[in-house]
């Protein structure tokens, strides 16, 4: 078989697969498939058609060397080239204390004019855990001082070194550390988890400037960082130097949380405070010219309540930096889990995103498993050029009977909604990338990708002698700008 006999063959499946299945008959049983001398099986059988074979799209991507993606609403097919893996970084740091390691990797961004290998990153709210106290499960924090901090690194030489940190401060004073540097404690007794100390006996302080860092971004137009806050859902702004300058926050919360030295801005839309708690507002991305700002949420919101949990549709906000106001807002499908074993969908979640332009992201969707167990962790380039805004159009129930999170892919295409279109761009999994937690993605010069986990301080392998933080690069045969 020839290569022209591919690409053929992947024109009639494309145009008329239908038709070609109708008039097709089984291909003999005793037809035989090889590559390069090695034999292989079609994950479905082959059929005939006027003397010639067919077989599925998917396997003549794996044959081509390409990521093969159908979005059956657009009726298209999407062919992208393989990335090749190009280096691994590991972090060597010391603890921070016994049994916890140091973490980074909850977020990863590039800074343009930065040399290639400097990035800068955060862990996330610090060290935490569950312990069980009569059936009741309690959130620990056994450093409840510690300070939620940017980490500018370098990578060289198969290792991650950290050559500058940022803590996180305010102009003020914090009520729990004393001086300018915050925690990353709840903030909320109304809303947020009960945080106790190592024990799980005793509740600890709340801290009004406390934050679940998840995301970061850079806005080249003012020199600011944000960052997505899984507590709110929130978004902070942030000076070069760690200082906290204002939040965006859903309306309804600013009587609650609006404080002197951390400025609130309840422009985002109510229906965001019905996030899942430790779901919330995962990732955050600012175009190159500094103009629109993107933040996803990790998860389905619990509207009306967690019966959604099993949801397919995440929400991605779209906001006008010079306004801070949201001007639209997308449906992202995540993955179907029936298409894999043993997975919930619920554990299917987006964990970052990267911005290229106003209407192509990068989304970093995965599921909860590592090593072995893993079946998902992609990288998808999505476009947005032709998805349906539904800003404030899905939040209640209303005329359709549902809201966003309680309609199926088949309601979200009977009410005329059209999800970005998706293409894979990395398989982790194929490359046996090892942690469950790829939580950092970036794009250097259009075609450096890099993805980094967050080792959540090693709070699940306390004893292992390596730190857990992996930073792997890919070149891809394309430039995505």
């Amino acid at each position: 078989m020839t290569k022209k006999w591919f690409i053929s063959a992947l024109a009639a499946l494309s145009v008329g697969g239908t038709a070609l299945l109708q008039s097709a008959s089984a291909a003999p049983a005793d037809v035989k498939y090889s590559v390069n001398g090695q034999s292989f099986t079609p994950s479905v059988p082959a059929v005939e058609q006027q003397d010639h074979l067919y077989f599925p799209i998917r396997d003549l991507g794996s044959l081509l060397g390409k990521y093969v993606d159908w979005d059956e609403v657009r009726q298209t097919a999407s062919f992208t080239d393989k990335p090749k893996l190009t280096g691994k970084y590991t972090l060597d740091h010391a603890d921070l204390a016994e049994g916890i390691k140091f973490g980074i990797g909850s977020s990863l961004a590039h800074i343009p004019g930065d040399p290639d290998n400097v990035f800068y990153t955060t862990a996330d709210r610090g060290p935490n855990g569950e312990i069980d106290v009569n059936g009741e499960t309690r959130r620990t924090f056994p450093l409840p001082n510690y300070t939620p901090t940017i980490y500018k690194i370098q990578l060289d030489q198969g290792k991650i070194s950290v050559l500058e940190t940022i803590p996180l401060k305010i102009n003020g004073t914090d009520p729990v550390t004393g001086s300018s540097k915050i925690t990353g404690l709840p903030n909320l007794k109304s809303r947020d988890e009960v945080p106790y100390e190592t024990t799980a006996q005793k509740v600890i302080s709340y801290d009004p400037y406390g934050l679940d860092v998840e995301g970061l971004a850079y806005n080249p137009q003012d020199d600011t960082f944000w960052i997505s806050d899984e507590y709110g859902p929130y978004l902070v702004q942030v000076k070069r130097d760690g200082t906290l300058v204002q939040r965006l926050a859903p309306q309804g919360i600013s009587s609650e949380l609006n404080t002197a030295a951390l400025p609130l801005k309840d422009t985002l839309p109510a229906v965001y405070l019905d996030r899942r708690q430790n779901r919330g507002a995962e990732a955050v991305g600012i175009t190159p010219d500094g103009k629109w700002m993107f933040m996803a949420m990790q998860s389905p919101l619990r509207n009306p309540d967690k019966s959604v949990d099993n949801s397919r549709a995440l929400r991605i906000l779209k906001i006008d930096l010079a306004t801070l106001k949201p001007v639209a807002e997308y449906a992202y499908l995540t993955e179907d889990a029936g298409q894999f074993k043993d997975l919930k969908q619920s554990d299917i979640v987006i964990s970052d995103l990267n911005v290229i332009d106003e209407n192509t992201l990068l989304i970093d969707e995965r599921d909860k498993n590592a090593g072995d167990a893993a079946q998902l962790k992609r990288i998808y380039a999505i476009n947005l050029t032709d998805a349906t805004n539904i800003l404030g159009k899905y939040d209640e129930a209303g005329s359709s009977g549902k809201t966003l999170e309680q309609m199926s892919p088949a309601e979200l295409r009977q009410a005329g909604i059209m999800t970005p279109l998706k293409r894979t761009v990395l398989d982790a999994v194929e490359f046996n990338y090892p942690n469950e937690k790829i939580e950092g993605i970036s794009l250097v010069n259009g075609h450096k990708l890099v993805i980094v986990n967050d080792n959540d301080f090693g709070v699940t392998n306390p004893d292992a002698k390596e730190n857990g933080t992996d930073l792997w690069t890919f070149e891809l045969p394309y430039d995505l700008k």
